[in-house]
């Protein structure tokens, strides 16, 4: 994957502003992926989220901790859906590679290191992904590179 990818991740505009409820996107293929979970992330924060703001308010007057819920919720949804509602399975990275690359293999030090988690109940799944929501949004997680990973393995290869 490009330096474009490894460099992508969900990054939301400043807090308490016009805007706090959107990512920001830089040019790329990553723009189609953030523009999907943006979808999730708008629809959580008009009509899930509990709060006794305005429907307008409700996405601007939202802090960091609210941005970080609502891509928590937004990404264990979409992976939920992609693991056709009986499961999601995340993926993060370890501090160390694990694994010795074979001849013909050149290690790209990233996909060496991913751990799977897998989950069979959503609410496990979004619990997760908020306790480790750093490894999606802060700049070098390469956030969207591992959510394209999850999806993956939440759908499955065969699907």
């Amino acid at each position: 994957l490009s330096w474009e990818w490894a460099a992508a991740h969900f990054r939301f505009r400043q807090p308490h502003s016009d805007l706090a409820y959107a990512l920001e996107a830089g040019k790329g293929g990553t723009r189609a992926v953030l523009m999907a979970v943006q979808a999730h992330i708008i629809t959580y924060l008009l009509f899930t989220r509990d709060t006794e703001h305005t429907h307008l308010e409700r996405l601007c007057r939202i802090g960091q901790r609210e941005q970080g819920q609502a891509l928590a919720v937004a990404l264990a949804e979409t992976l939920w859906a992609a693991g056709g509602g009986a499961r999601a399975v995340v993926c993060l990275i370890t501090t160390a590679g694990t694994v010795m690359p074979r001849t013909g293999y050149r290690a790209d030090t990233f996909t060496d290191r991913i751990r799977l988690f897998e989950f069979s109940e959503k609410a496990a799944a979004q619990e997760f992904i908020s306790d480790h929501i750093n490894y999606f949004k802060c700049e070098g997680s390469h956030g969207v590179i591992l959510f394209l990973y999850s999806l993956l393995f939440s759908r499955t290869l065969e699907r």
